[in-house]
């Protein structure tokens, strides 16, 4: 059963940090790429950031460069996702989602998908909250 759990959401301050996890089991999640996209109050869904299968590669949402640092750790059966977020910003809250592609996903080793219709797997969400 395929499974995309995320952890780490709360409440902070602006100018603080979170760092939130995202556990994937269930399939060799190590052979994808995986993506962090958030949705906030009244907005689309949104990429925050996404890494390459081979976690040599990230791309960053421009509202997010130089503040969010996404990484991957793989094991056999469990590949976990993180996504560190410093110097929170009123604008930054949001239901974060953990995401992936499907199997029928080509993309190169080291291609990290960008739009939402790339990912077939999301996990329930995790909220984060950012007090002015």
């Amino acid at each position: 059963q395929v499974q995309l759990v995320e952890s780490g959401g709360g409440l902070v301050q602006a100018g603080g940090s979170l760092r939130l996890s995202c556990a994937a089991s269930g399939r060799t999640f190590s052979s994808y790429p995986m993506g962090w996209f958030r949705q906030g109050p009244g907005k689309e869904r949104e990429l925050v950031a996404a890494i390459s299968r081979s976690g040599g590669r990230t791309t960053y949402a421009d509202s997010v460069k130089g503040r969010f640092t996404m990484s991957r750790e793989d094991a056999r059966n469990l590949v976990t996702v993180s996504l560190q977020m410093n110097s929170l910003k009123p604008e930054d809250a949001a239901v974060y989602y953990c995401a992936a592609p499907g199997s029928s996903y080509s993309g190169s080793w080291y291609s990290t998908p960008m739009k939402e219709y790339e990912y077939d797997y999301w996990g329930q969400g995790t909220q984060v909250t950012v007090a002015s």
